[in-house]
């Protein structure tokens, strides 16, 4: 019997190919899933066993609970400048369903898409299921951050979005207000959709996170991708959410919850505590990651690798040319000879042959041991 032929296109990432392998080792060192290794705050936990124990465990409105859409609208009000109503937020099952129900509202078969890479493989995944194609636009050469010649260069008429990702993953690197800026100025009077996946908005550790919802010259072409997996350590929690044109959102709304009623409710009032009485918990994790990313830098740099300080989520990317092994093989090989996982960087990228991603959402004492081992194996070499 015949399957949709997309389904069968589209791979296991290598971080969870990677994460897996690493798994069958008793004494492995797993340094590539990007998942907080902070328990979720505890008046959200208790927030969420309430909700259970006092059986607020039905259907909410499929947008989600309008206290915790008034809480996500407020919040990306009040902290980046956002212009949203309850009207234009939809709650979905993490922020990878909520880039799912945008791409499967905008999208017809055909469509093109622009990923700036490397990137989460996640997009493209999605994208194929939807009958799309995508463009990479490969970003290394400056500073993992948009050409905008390229990106013009780039645009055609099947152009249906462009995905941007920032503090990014797998980089760590992010946007200044001039960097936004560049890109608005390009797409604001192009007849495409902005997709800003800021799900690390609030693991920025230099400066402000700066929004693409703060300008209103593109709001009726923007959707923010976001959720607390990341900023209060919910990932199995999974709250995400989607703000977006008012117009739009009431399509999206309908793809949503065709796909899955809504989302978890004891989850849902687990994160109007997250984003009412738990906004500063970010910061608390934040003081833990810059010292990470700091003894990570320091250990690759000493070990004569190519590394651009993160400022943003919990990635360090380091350029491994100078071990002589291409990614996939210093991935391989560092697995089976040391029993340390990393994820090759054309996992995210194509063209990307040269680097690994390192995800520092992980004990210290874990990315020491992990970092020894790596000075052994690069010793071997």
């Amino acid at each position: 019997m015949k399957i949709n032929p997309n389904a069968v296109e589209i791979q296991i990432p290598g971080i969870r190919v990677y994460s897996n392998k690493v798994n069958e080792f008793e004494d492995g060192i797993n340094m590539t899933i990007g998942q907080p290794d902070f328990p979720t705050p505890e008046s959200v936990k208790k927030a969420g066993i309430k909700a259970i124990e006092d059986n607020l465990t039905g259907y909410s409105h499929n947008a989600g609970l309008l206290p915790l859409r008034e809480c996500v609208t407020n919040f990306f009000n009040e902290t980046y400048g956002g212009t949203f109503d309850t009207d234009d937020a939809v709650i979905t099952n993490g922020a990878s369903e909520a880039l799912d129900s945008v791409l499967r509202t905008v999208m017809t078969p055909g469509d093109e898409v622009i990923i700036l890479s490397p990137a989460y493989p996640g997009y493209e995944a999605l994208i194929t299921l939807n009958g799309g194609t995508t463009t990479y636009l490969d970003t290394s050469h400056n500073g993992f951050k948009p050409d905008i010649k390229a990106l013009d260069a780039a645009v055609n008429e099947r152009t249906k979005a462009v995905i941007l990702n920032y503090p990014s993953n797998p980089t760590g690197v992010s946007l200044s207000r001039q960097d936004i800026e560049a890109v608005i100025d390009l797409l604001k009077e192009k007849d495409i959709f902005i997709i800003s996946d800021e799900i690390y908005s609030e693991n920025t550790f230099s400066g402000s996170h700066v929004s693409f919802a703060s300008f209103d010259e593109v709001r009726e072409q923007t959707f923010i991708i976001h959720g607390l997996s990341k900023s209060h350590s919910m990932t199995g929690w999974r709250i995400g959410y989607v703000l977006g044109p008012t117009e739009i959102m009431k399509h999206v709304l309908k793809v949503h919850l065709n796909n899955s009623i809504c989302a978890s409710v004891p989850s849902q009032y687990a994160a109007i505590e997250a984003l009412t009485n738990g906004r500063h918990y970010p910061e608390i994790m934040n003081r833990k990651y810059i010292e990470r990313r700091d003894y990570l830098y320091d250990s690759l740099t000493a070990l004569g690798f190519t590394v651009s300080e993160p400022t943003g989520a919990f990635y360090i990317f380091p350029d491994i040319s100078s071990s002589g092994l291409d990614d996939v093989t210093f991935a391989d090989r560092l697995l089976e000879e040391e029993h340390v996982a990393v994820v090759p960087g054309s996992t995210f990228s194509k063209d990307n042959h040269k680097c690994v991603r390192i995800s520092y959402a992980n004990s210290l004492d874990n990315l020491k041991e992990g970092m020894q081992r790596m000075k052994s194996f690069m010793d071997r070499l």
